[in-house]
C-alpha cells in the first residue's frame, strides 16, 4: 500500500495545492484558466509532438492498445446510454451522463500518473488515448448532445463530420500530425529545437494537476445530485470495467496481445475521472451544475478507485 500511496499521494497533493492557492486568492480562477490554455495549447501538443517525432512509427502506435481502448469506450457509451435510459432521465441529461461516463482526463490527470508509473511509455500512452478520444469517443458524445436538443435539421453523419473537423484543428491534434510526419519521414530534429520542445513538454505534468485543483474552486455545486453521483460512479467503475471486458474478449479470440504494462495503462486510462471540458460542454445543455458535481465527485473519488486498481494491477 505504501507503493500505491507513493503514486497517488503526489498526484492528489498537487491537485490539493492548486485548490488551496486559488481558494486563498494567491491565484485567480482566470489565471488558472490561462494556465489551462497553456497546457492544452502549448505544453501537451509539444509533449505529443516530441513523443511521436522522436520514435519510429511502430514504437508509438499500438493497434492492440487502441482497439482495446476504443472498443471499451464504445461499450461504455452503449451501456451508459442504456443505463440512463432505464433510469428515465430526459435526453439531455442522458447525453450528459454518457459523456461523463466515457471521456477520461488523459491529459491533466492521466499523463502525470502514467509518468510516475511508466515513464518510458507515458507520452506514447497519452498520444494513443488522445487519438481515440478525439477521433471517436468525444465526437459521438457531442453528437448525442446535439441530438438531445431536438432542434437540429442536420443528418447525424454531417453533425459527426462537423464535430470531427473542429476537433482535428486543436493544437493537440496538430502536434500529433506534425510529429507523425517527422516520424514517417525519418528526419532528426536539430538539437536546439529538440531541446526547446522537450523543455515545453516537461512543463505539462505538474502544472496540469495544479490547474485541475484550481478549477474545482467555485464550481456551481447546485444541480441534480443523484444524476451527478450516477455519472461519477459510471465513469470510475463502468468505463474501466468495459475496457477490462474488451481486453479479455479480444485476447481470448486472439485479436490482441498486450504487454502487462500496456494492459495496466489502458485500464488505468479508463479509470480516470472525466475530462476538464465536461462542464464547458454541459453549459450548452444548461446542466453545468450537475456536471460540476459529477466532476468534483469523480475527481475526489478517483483517489480511492485508482488506488484500488493500482493495488490490483501491481
Amino acid at each position: 500500500m505504501t507503493i500505491i500511496l507513493a503514486i497517488t499521494f503526489p498526484i492528489y497533493a498537487t491537485i490539493g495545492l492548486g485548490y488551496f492557492i486559488v481558494y486563498r486568492g494567491w491565484f485567480s480562477a482566470v489565471e488558472m484558466r490561462s494556465f489551462g490554455r497553456y497546457v492544452m495549447n502549448i505544453a501537451l501538443p509539444a509533449l505529443i509532438f516530441n513523443a511521436v517525432a522522436s520514435r519510429k512509427f511502430s514504437e508509438v502506435f499500438h493497434p492492440d492498445y487502441m482497439l482495446a481502448f476504443g472498443l471499451g469506450g464504445l461499450a461504455t457509451i452503449a451501456m451508459a446510454y442504456l443505463f440512463f435510459t432505464l433510469r428515465g432521465v430526459d435526453p439531455q441529461r442522458r447525453a450528459l451522463g454518457v459523456m461523463g461516463s466515457t471521456c477520461p482526463n488523459s491529459g491533466f490527470i492521466g499523463f502525470p500518473i502514467m509518468l510516475l508509473l511508466f515513464p518510458d511509455l507515458a507520452s506514447s500512452i497519452l498520444t494513443l488515448n488522445m487519438l481515440i478520444e478525439t477521433l471517436l469517443l468525444v465526437p459521438i458524445c457531442l453528437v448525442l448532445m446535439e441530438l438531445s436538443g431536438n432542434d437540429t435539421k442536420q443528418p447525424v453523419h454531417r453533425q459527426f463530420a462537423g464535430v470531427l473537423f473542429n476537433l482535428v484543428r486543436m493544437p493537440l491534434m496538430i502536434g500529433m500530425a506534425l510529429g507523425l510526419l517527422v516520424s514517417l519521414i525519418g528526419i532528426s530534429l536539430p538539437a536546439p529545437f529538440s531541446q526547446f520542445i522537450t523543455m515545453l513538454a516537461a512543463s505539462a505534468g505538474a502544472l496540469s494537476l495544479v490547474v485541475i485543483g484550481g478549477s474545482l474552486v467555485g464550481l456551481p455545486l447546485h444541480g441534480n445530485r443523484s444524476l451527478a453521483a450516477q455519472v461519477a460512479a459510471t465513469k470510475l467503475i463502468l468505463h474501466p470495467t468495459m475496457v477490462i471486458l474488451a481486453i479479455v474478449s479480444l485476447t481470448a479470440f486472439g485479436f490482441i496481445q498486450l504487454s502487462p504494462d500496456m494492459r495496466s495503462a489502458v485500464i488505468l486510462s479508463a479509470a480516470m475521472p472525466m475530462f476538464g471540458s465536461y462542464t464547458v460542454f454541459a453549459q450548452k445543455l444548461n446542466l453545468q451544475g450537475a456536471a460540476s458535481l459529477a466532476m468534483l465527485g469523480a475527481t475526489t473519488g478517483a483517489f480511492v478507485t485508482l488506488s484500488l486498481f493500482l493495488l490490483w494491477l501491481t
